[in-house]
This record gives structure tokens, sequence and C-alpha cells, in this order.
């Protein structure tokens, strides 16, 4: 076995994964193409089902992406222009662009150090920063990191405390639980994406909202198509086009039979990582509550070694990296203007210089796994 910067080792290796149902898709998008209702086809519904079987959730959405799952949820919700919203700044743009989208203002608050994820210890600090400044605060969006959900409990008693909803960006986080409950069941709302490279994706861009609230439910279903009321010219609010396509509806109910054995196979591949790189470096932590959909496997390099340095020697060895992220959203010049929690972010700003992540995915075989450890284990060693 040998890799190089001219023959590298996929960081997600989506044809791996496709392989052993490839026979099966085909037949399901053949099936799209036969009956020929490309949007909201009868495999939409049926996904929508096998998901809310999945996670125990009453009502699920389908939606265009997780973006749009967000910003449903947020319609439904009733967020209003000038509303707060606290979301962590150690995310996916999405996290927070979603706010400025319908005139509301994300207030960034501090992750854990040792989780990645929104710390609940820190959300007085972001409210009194926006009360300061005259802002409403009326909801939280926690963020499953990398496939791990952020600490809903503690989270969800500070909003009930506080008379504010909680809103679950669970984007990287389906197939993960927490308390015994499924991500879909850990929030008043819950919004996820099935881009391509996340544990569920399909094959295009996709993602549904989750909910037990009925009337949550009927506003984001009216909301997905233009606002629409019982008839088809009937309007009864403000909407947008966030259907999802039935050709990815199709791809996800084949992926959605395999979702198991790749979670299962996703926790193999991070309890090999975390065996090998234990005395190394600090992998995310796991509460022994909560389970991870793993959709990377992200670490925290010691202070002192030269980040840029440990990626070009693993790309010498075929081996790519990932800094995710590099930049908290608050540093981007879209989000500069919004308010952040009182005494700042410096744990957002510590992850930012230290954080990594290795090739990871459900089909990463142990041969494979050993040479990126062992590589990775020498280069740390080198550099002292």
């Amino acid at each position: 076995m040998s890799y190089s910067q001219d023959n590298m080792i996929p960081f997600i290796d989506l044809a791996a994964q496709q392989a052993p149902i490839r026979s099966d898709i085909d037949k399901a998008i053949q099936a799209v193409l036969d009956h020929g209702k490309y949007i909201m086809g009868p495999e939409i519904e049926q996904l929508e089902d096998k998901l809310a079987e999945f996670t125990g959730s009453k009502h699920v959405v389908s939606t265009s992406s997780g973006t749009d799952a967000l910003l449903l949820c947020l319609m439904a919700l009733g967020l209003k222009p000038g509303d707060g919203v606290i979301v962590p700044s150690f995310s996916f743009a999405a996290s927070a662009e979603v706010m400025p989208c319908l005139g509301a203002i994300p207030v960034f608050g501090d992750v854990d150090r040792h989780s990645f994820t929104l710390d609940p210890r820190r959300l007085a600090d972001a409210k009194a920063s926006a009360d300061a400044v005259g802002i409403n605060v009326v909801g939280i969006i926690p963020v499953g990191l990398f496939g791990q959900p952020a600490n809903m409990p503690a989270i969800q008693d500070f909003a009930n405390a506080h008379g504010l909803w909680v809103l679950d960006d669970a984007a990287q986080s389906l197939g993960a639980t927490q308390q015994n409950r499924h991500v879909g069941q850990m929030a008043k709302a819950t919004a996820t994406s099935f881009f391509p490279a996340k544990p569920l994706g399909c094959y295009g861009d996709g993602g549904a909202l989750f909910t037990n609230d009925d009337g949550l439910a009927e506003i984001a279903k009216s909301a997905r198509v233009h606002g629409m009321g019982k008839n088809r010219y009937d309007y009864e609010r403000i909407g947008m086009t966030a259907r999802m396509d039935t050709i990815q509806a199709a791809v996800l109910l084949e992926k959605l039979k395999i979702f198991p054995d790749e979670l299962a196979r996703r926790q193999s591949c991070a309890d090999r990582y975390s065996a090998a790189l234990k005395d190394i470096v600090m992998p995310q932590y796991l509460a022994s509550d909560t389970t991870s959909s793993w959709a990377q496997y992200c670490f925290l390099l010691p202070q002192h070694v030269d980040r840029d340095m440990v990626q070009k020697r693993l790309m010498e060895k075929g081996i790519p990296s990932v800094v995710y992220y590099k930049m908290g959203i608050h540093e981007h010049a879209p989000y500069a203007a919004y308010p952040l929690a009182q005494n700042g972010l410096p744990v957002t700003a510590e992850l930012c210089q230290q954080i990594l992540s290795l090739p990871f995915h459900a089909w990463l075989d142990e041969m494979t796994q050993d040479y990126i450890t062992d590589h990775f284990a020498a280069i740390m060693n080198d550099l002292g």
C-alpha cells in the first residue's frame, strides 16, 4: 500500500459507500423516471414516514437543503425582524446566516473546549450581551457538531428558565442519540441536511425538519410551497420554494436501509482513531449518555505544534486533512457587527487554531487507517 500527493486517500469515499447499493439506487431512480412525478412524488411521503419511524418524531417535512430546513423552522417558530437567537460561532455559516435572511440577529455564544459544542454555561453571557443593546433574544440554535449533539438537556433548562425556544441544528448529527432520545426529538424543532458528505446524504442537495408540534409542521409544510393553503393557488402566508425533488428522496430511501449499519461502522472507525491517537491529540469528548453519527473525526493538536506543517507532511504521504473551522463565524465580514457573548469567545479562538480532521467514512478499512495513524504519529513525534 502506497500513497502520495498524486495518489491521495479519499477524505470521504462516497464511491465505496455507493458500491454495495448501486443496483438498488439505479432501480429507485428508474422508478421515478418511469412514473414522472419529479416534484412531490410518492417517494417524498415514503421518505418522511421512514424518517419519522427512524427518529421517533411525529412530523417530518423534507426540504431542498439543510439551510432551507432551518429557515422553515424559524418561519414556523415565528422569528421576527430584530429578534435575537443565540448560536455558536464555531460552526458552519448556515447556522447563523438564516437569522439575517429573516431580518433577525445572531448572537454568538462560545463552545465547550471538550465537546466543541455550544457551552450551556456561557448562554447567560450571550443573552446578557444581547440584553445590553436592547436585542430581544427569543431562541437558541445549538449545533450537533461533527455528529455529536450539544448538551441539549442543559440548554433546554436555560431556555425554559428564560422563555426561549430551542432549534436543534442537526445538519451533521442525524443518527445520534442522547439520553436514549434520537436526534429529531431533542428540541421543539430540528433541522438536518442530506448534503452528499453527511452521514445520511443524497446525490444533490436535500434536508428535513423534525417536530412533534402539529402547528409548527403545518406552517412548515405550507411555507415550503410558497405559503400554499389547502388549494394550490390559495396562499396563507409568505413562503418559499423548499421542496426536495423526488429523485433525491428515492436515493435516501435506499441509503436509509443501510444507515444503522453505517452508523455502527462509523463508530468502529472512530474507536480505532481514538485508540491510536489518545496519547497524541485531544479528540472530541463524547459524554457517556450520548452517541455520535461521526460526520467527521476531529481533534485538537497540542498548542505548540505547527498545524500547517502537520498538514504539509501528511499531504506528502497522500493523507488529506481538513480544518473545521479556521475562523469563527463572527470573524467573517458579513457577521462582524453582530453581538458576542460577554467576555468574548476564547474557546472558539482556541479551537480554530488547534483543530484538525483526518480522513473518515464508514468504509475506511483498518489497513488504510493504520497507514494514516502510523504516519500521523511519526509526524507528531518529529515535530516534537
